[in-house]
């Protein structure tokens, strides 16, 4: 990225504090410190229908495939709650059916506002660096080249993601890796109040720049744009833990992530 040592000392703007770099393959972001991100939209099981060793299994399932990762790899995992504006349209085989569905519609017309609840997982990995690969290549004889392979980095992180998506998808319901599209309005979506589609640029760099477009002030009451910001901390934890021990959040009725 650009160094801005020249023209001002700190960062003070939002797009100073944000890591995103640029686009360098479909919904993979490389990061200014060299680490590159991926993001996944997921849904679990249905907690209302699903049996109690259901969800243990699951769970296990899913223990098995995040203790893969290693060194270098760091998850992050997003419950957002948003307000459904409209019933989703559907197409029934038959006439009863579509009776059911016109029935709800307007039950849900007829009520108050309507929240549901989206989730994301974001994988982010930073390979070694290039100090670490140089002492590596000096205690082992190798034939490797000297200079870093970034294409085989950013092909190795495509491939585990790959995997990783392929395992989930095995006792998911749903889930599916994020298109370009789909990423760069998921990420503008995380700093800004304006919920809206982001189209790729011809040229996707500098997507720090290109996805800031409201100021964020500090402080002892954060707010972004005109919004409060409020962070909510755990003081302590359960002696032990159940499959959907918060479930109730997805049944709150306003707006959270």
């Amino acid at each position: 990225m650009l160094a801005l040592h020249e023209y001002r000392q700190r960062a003070d703007r939002l797009a100073d504090h944000l890591p995103w770099a640029a686009l360098v393959a479909p919904g993979v972001i490389l990061n200014k410190d060299g680490s590159f991100q991926r993001t996944l939209a997921f849904r679990g099981p249905d907690l209302e229908s699903a049996t109690e060793a259901e969800l243990v299994g699951a769970c296990a399932r899913a223990n098995n495939v995040l203790k893969r990762f290693g060194t270098g790899w760091a998850l992050f995992f997003e419950s957002e709650r948003v307000e459904a504006l409209h019933y989703p349209a559907g197409d029934f085989p038959d006439r009863v059916s579509a009776l059911v569905d016109e029935e709800r519609r307007a039950a849900f017309e007829a009520e108050g506002a309507h929240y549901e609840s989206q989730y994301f997982l974001t994988l982010v990995f930073l390979p070694p660096a290039d100090a670490s690969e140089a002492a590596g290549r000096k205690l082992v004889e190798s034939e490797a080249p000297t200079a870093r392979d970034w294409r085989a980095s950013l092909a190795a992180f495509v491939a585990e993601t790959e995997r990783v998506l392929d395992l989930f998808a095995g006792f998911m319901p749903e889930i599916r890796a994020l298109s370009c599209q789909e990423t760069l309005t998921y990420l503008h979506n995380c700093i800004s109040p304006h919920r809206q589609t982001v189209a790729v640029p011809e040229t996707p760099m500098y997507l720090d720049a290109l996805l800031v477009d409201t100021p964020l002030t500090g402080g002892l009451e954060p707010r972004l744009g005109d919004r409060h910001l409020r962070t909510i901390t755990l003081l302590g934890f359960p002696n032990m833990s159940r499959p959907g021990i918060l479930d109730g959040l997805n049944a709150a009725d306003f707006g959270f992530r």
